[in-house]
Order: structure tokens, then sequence, then C-alpha cells
């Protein structure tokens, strides 16, 4: 009776200590997730540019970042749902899916995953960039470097388009989001999802990539542009 007592104390203590420990595993699988799509994602538009087009250009861009998304999800959609995406998990808040209360820890997760994930990229490359442009980081001009990190407009792009772009190409996202892992409606077969996912991102970065290079990803444009602003590329990358 005793032993029975102190097993069941035991796995009450571990239940209070899981549960608390929930949110915070939840915030490391988004950090992680998140980490992990701009270090690869990011690292495919690196390649392209520093290799003045020798290892890379729009096609590995398109589909590397689409596989970057993939494997993010996959590294923590089991745990936290795998949105890497302030705009998923708002819209997860919306839908019932998300308690809001987790809502700033997820996309605080978030933002720092992407920073730190432009920080491996610059750290990788940091040779590669030294060449490139004989250790000047610019945002501008035909050395830039920037826009290896964040995402900037076409030089014939207004503020009002701009807005309509990306409202359009999130709100496109989230709904096949939606659909994909809407078990009432043509499901993906279970655990194949994020390659779905990924083939999504493929026609996104296909279609709708032109005007300001596709981020619909509040975390993963303004991580790395904090990251460049501090590193060295200056408050230029904020206008």
């Amino acid at each position: 009776e005793e032993a029975k007592m102190s097993r069941k104390s035991k796995r009450s203590l571990k239940e209070k200590f899981s549960l608390k420990n929930s949110l915070i595993k939840e915030a490391l699988s988004e950090f992680l997730g998140t980490f992990i799509l701009i270090a690869l994602g990011c690292g495919c538009v690196g390649q392209a540019v520093l290799s003045r087009g020798v290892h890379g250009g729009p096609m590995t861009i398109s589909i590397g970042f689409a596989m970057a998304v993939t494997i993010a999800v996959y590294v923590s959609g089991g745990v936290s749902g795998g949105h890497i995406n302030p705009a998923v998990s708002l819209a997860m808040c919306v839908t019932g899916r998300l308690k809001w209360t987790k809502l700033p820890i997820y996309i605080l997760a978030q933002l720092l995953g992407a920073f730190v994930g432009a920080a491996a990229v610059f750290g990788i490359y940091y040779d590669a960039f030294m060449k490139y442009s004989d250790g000047k980081l610019e945002v501008t001009g035909p050395n830039a470097t920037a826009h290896i990190f964040a995402t900037y407009p076409a030089p014939y792009l207004s503020l009002i388009n701009g807005f309509a772009d990306q409202v359009m190409s999130t709100a496109v996202l989230l709904l096949a989001i939606f659909a994909i892992f809407d078990t009432r409606n043509n499901g993906v077969p279970k655990g194949l999802e994020p390659i779905a996912v990924g083939l999504l991102i493929i026609v996104l970065t296909c279609s709708l990539g032109m005007n300001s290079g596709c981020a619909m990803n509040p975390a993963r444009d303004l991580g790395p542009r904090l990251f460049t602003a501090i590193a060295g590329w200056g408050m230029e990358v904020f206008t």
C-alpha cells in the first residue's frame, strides 16, 4: 500500500512538473523550428548570392526554402504544432486551437529562433561575406547582402501594393495550411503534412514572390532584419 502511495505521489509530482514544463517545451520547439527554417532557408539565399549565382539561383532558393519549412515543421510539429510563424500562431488563437496566453511566448520563441538562425548563416558564411564585398556589409547596390536575411521590396513597389501583396500571400498560406491539416477535408496521409506545406511554399514563391520576396511570416523577416541591424548593416535595413 505504501509503495503504491509513493508511486502515486511520484507520478503526480511528475505530472505537475511536466505540465509546468510543457510551455517551455513548446517554446523551445518553436525556437528550434524557426532556427532551422532560417539557418537552412536564408542559407539557400546566402549560397546563391555569395557565390554570385554559381551555387544557386531563384530555383534553388524556391525549392530549398520550401524544404527548409518542411524540415522545420518535422522538427517542431509534434511538440508545439510547428507554427514557426506568428501569423500561423495568431490564426490558431483566433480559431481556438491555441490558448491566447501562449501567443506572446510562441511569438518571442519564433523571433529568437529566427534571430539566432540568421546569426548561424552569418557565422557559417563569414569568410564569404568578407570576400564578397571587401568586408563592407551593404544594404543596397551591386554588392548588397542584407537581402540574404530579410525580404526587401522591388524598386517599383508602392507601399499599398506591398501591403496587399503580403496580405494576399499570407492569407493563401493560412487557408492552405488549415486545409492541409483539416481531417474532414481530403486529408494528407498522416506524417506527410510537412511535405504538403513544402509544396505550398514552392508554389507561393513561384507565384507571389516577385514583389517583396514572399515573407508571409513576421518572425522570418523581423528576426533576421534585427540581426543585420546589429551585425553591421546598420539601421538602413529598416528603411
